[in-house]
């Protein structure tokens, strides 16, 4: 059990290792909101983080703005929910319509990884945390 806990932990911290990685090079990294380019921030990410909904504008909005202001790559990171599902799909459709390069690894890992237990991006900042907890509490009851 506690060598799954800690696989799973290191496996959350190298995808956003390679978030932040990717973000340090200029790659805009699109989320839901405030709240989920906050909990990024958090863990480090410095790069740009644009925000879907915040603002009123529907996704052909925020994909026509991408286009029109140039962005060749951009990571999405939208929300685990059907709604991020969704949103992610017809955002990467419209976008990689406009040739840019969409970069969904990061969501697809991150899902793989913490989709059954968290929702939102939001919440991956406070799962994390449980787990460091919970790998500490079990190591030192080994």
């Amino acid at each position: 059990m506690l060598r799954l806990l800690k696989e799973k932990e290191e496996n959350i911290a190298q995808v956003l290792t390679e978030l932040v990685e990717e973000s340090a090079k200029g790659t805009p990294v699109l989320v839901e909101g405030k709240k989920d380019a906050e909990a990024l921030r958090i863990l480090g990410v410095e790069g740009p983080i644009l925000t879907v909904k915040t603002g009123g504008k529907s996704f052909f909005e925020i994909a026509t703005e991408l286009e029109n202001s140039r962005t060749l790559k951009i990571i999405l990171l939208l929300d685990f929910d059907r709604r991020g599902k969704q949103g992610t799909n017809r955002l990467r459709q419209y976008m990689e319509r406009s040739g840019m390069e969409v970069n969904l690894n990061v969501w697809r890992a991150l899902l793989r990884l913490v989709g059954r237990d968290v929702q939102c991006v939001e919440g991956i900042t406070t799962y994390l945390e449980n787990l460091r907890l919970n790998l500490a509490a079990n190591s030192k009851n080994s």
